[in-house]
Parts: C-alpha cells; sequence; structure tokens
C-alpha cells in the first residue's frame, strides 16, 4: 500500500517536471476551466490533511488549507509531494474523519491505513483528469499507467494473454 502511494506519487511528479510551465496553471476547458495546478492541489492537500491529522486521530478533508501557492507553483507542488512520500509510510491507527454534509458534522471510524487507500485512489482518479488536460495542452507521452488504477492494469494485462 505505502508502496504503491509512493510510487504514484514519484510518476507524478516525473510528469510534472515534464510538463511545459504554462500548462500547469492554464485553465482547461475539458475540466470545468480547472486547471492542472487545481487538481495537483487537492491530491496534496487531501494527503496533507490526513497526514496533520493523524497525531490527534481526527482527520477533515473538507477544512483543507486550499493552498493557491500549490496551484500557482509548479516547483513548490513538487517540494510538497516530495513531503508526502518522506512521511506516509506510519503505523496504523484508528482515525475519526469529519465530514460537512449538510450544515452538519458527521463523523465516521476509519483507520489510517483505509484512509491512505483512499488517497491512493482518490489521486489516482485525479490523475486521470489530469491527464485529459495534459492532452489539450501537449503531446507530451503519457505512461499507459498514469490516472489508472493498478487492478484495471492488471486486468488490461490478463486480457492481452
Amino acid at each position: 500500500m505505502f508502496k504503491s502511494s509512493i510510487q504514484t506519487i514519484e510518476q507524478f511528479k516525473e510528469i510534472l517536471s515534464q510538463l511545459p510551465e504554462d500548462c500547469y496553471t492554464r485553465p482547461c476547458q475539458m475540466l470545468s476551466e480547472a486547471s492542472i495546478g487545481q487538481h495537483t492541489r487537492h491530491i496534496i492537500e487531501l494527503y496533507q490533511c490526513l497526514l496533520q491529522g493523524y497525531d490527534c486521530a481526527e482527520v477533515s478533508y473538507d477544512k483543507r488549507k486550499r493552498d493557491r501557492r500549490i496551484e500557482q507553483e509548479l516547483t513548490f507542488a513538487l517540494d510538497q509531494l516530495q513531503e508526502i512520500q518522506d512521511s506516509l509510510e506510519r503505523p496504523d491507527k484508528v482515525l475519526r474523519v469529519n465530514y460537512d454534509l449538510d450544515n452538519s458534522e458527521v463523523a465516521l471510524t476509519s483507520n489510517y491505513f483505509r484512509e491512505v487507500m483512499y488517497n491512493l485512489e482518490h489521486t489516482i482518479h485525479h490523475q486521470a483528469l489530469i491527464k485529459v488536460g495534459i492532452r489539450q495542452f501537449t503531446d507530451m507521452p503519457l505512461p499507459e499507467s498514469f490516472g489508472v488504477a493498478p487492478s484495471t492494469m492488471q486486468f488490461r494485462t490478463q486480457c492481452a494473454q
């Protein structure tokens, strides 16, 4: 789980590092005018919420910082992704995850490993959207696995045999 998460983030960093700089902040029509940077910020901030809530065992993805610097400065975003990779591997523990729904707070019991998996799946989902943006702006080659769930990649391999 940690290995897959760290590898997924590493692949993401490599792709972002190759991206022409003007593409990172450019609104993408196919993404409802959101930018690759905005999707990147969203990925980073959910991981940050999890990591920041670990010690007190309480996480709220809804109360994230929404740091525009992440969506506007590619180098800063890459640094944040590295920090996530460096601090992700931790022991499992019970967590309370809070959600703001219809003006009331709902709390669910979860655990750290489950939330790491949630963040991995969430990252892959947003990478699929980012792939749309990259393809709209560039002809940059992307790995077949970018934005695709590992189970889908396994299924495709089995079907090809």
